[in-house]
């Protein structure tokens, strides 16, 4: 009786420890937190956003710290949390990762070989299919991220106003880290914040101006002139504007700026 006891006793620790080990990641993302914190500039009355990459490049440890963390979370793991804690992971890891790309060859942008992202690429491969990362047991790339996995697993149009792709015309990168207890309330934020940058979306005499991310992506907001008025308030700065909103108003899209989105593009 006594062995027995001690087996199932056994078989509990086992299970208990199994559990704490698929549990150890930290949820509240509070190295991310730190990284960003540390090295986002936000201006414009909180619209915008740039990053001070030439201080990341003489303190990265704590991102290096914090890649390894999402790198060492398993598939069957992820597959155990929340809906709210996988999509804050993996837009988190998204812009961390985006970070990393950006970081790794930083000589190339002080050098002035690189004026953006898009010079990281090569002729075949751009940088969004760079398979640069490990992530849920595999070499990942960006686009496995966003257009394989989150536009993929979630039906949720607002992660187009929170990944951000280090481009002047990019959402502002938000100085705090996506978590699963405020996901929903970050998200709204993040578009309302977006949609009220007028570098970027508004109304004019000539109709609804909008970022190029709508047009890129304008099939996961369904009607997009629907989409837009329940953010009316971020969009008009009228009540004439506003009301222009309820009809069948013209859209045209914005050109894109490439743009490293650095302190220095940004005149900071």
């Amino acid at each position: 009786m006594k062995n027995k006891l001690l087996y199932w006793f056994a078989l509990f620790v086992v299970g208990v420890s199994a559990v704490q080990a698929q549990d150890a990641f930290d949820h509240s993302h509070a190295d991310f937190t730190e990284v960003l914190q540390a090295h986002v500039v936000v201006y414009d009355e909180g619209r915008r956003s740039v990053v001070d990459y030439a201080a990341l490049q003489s303190d990265e440890t704590l991102l290096q710290d914090y890649l390894q963390q999402l790198s060492a979370v398993s598939m069957s793991a992820y597959r155990d949390w929340t809906a709210e804690q996988q999509l804050a992971f993996l837009i988190n890891a998204y812009n961390a990762f985006t970070l990393e790309l950006i970081n790794a060859n930083y000589a190339d942008f002080a050098d002035g070989d690189a004026a953006s992202i898009r010079d990281l690429g090569s002729f075949f491969t751009s940088p969004w299919e760079r398979e640069f990362f490990t992530l849920l047991g595999a070499e990942r790339s960006l686009d496995w991220l966003e257009h394989e996995t989150i536009r993929i697993d979630f039906d949720e149009p607002r992660i187009h106003a929170a990944l951000v792709c280090a481009a002047m015309s990019c959402p502002k990168l938000r100085a705090e880290a996506f978590v699963a207890e405020r996901l929903d309330a970050q998200l709204d934020d993040q578009m309302q914040t977006f949609l009220h940058d007028r570098s970027k979306n508004g109304i004019d005499d000539q109709g609804l101006y909008l970022s190029r991310i709508f047009d890129w992506y304008e099939d996961d907001f369904d009607d997009l002139r629907v989409y837009m008025r329940q953010y009316s308030d971020a969009l008009a700065d009228t009540h004439e504007q506003e009301q222009a909103l309820a009809g069948d108003i013209r859209i045209r899209y914005t050109d894109y700026d490439w743009s490293l989105n650095s302190p220095e593009n940004a005149g900071l």
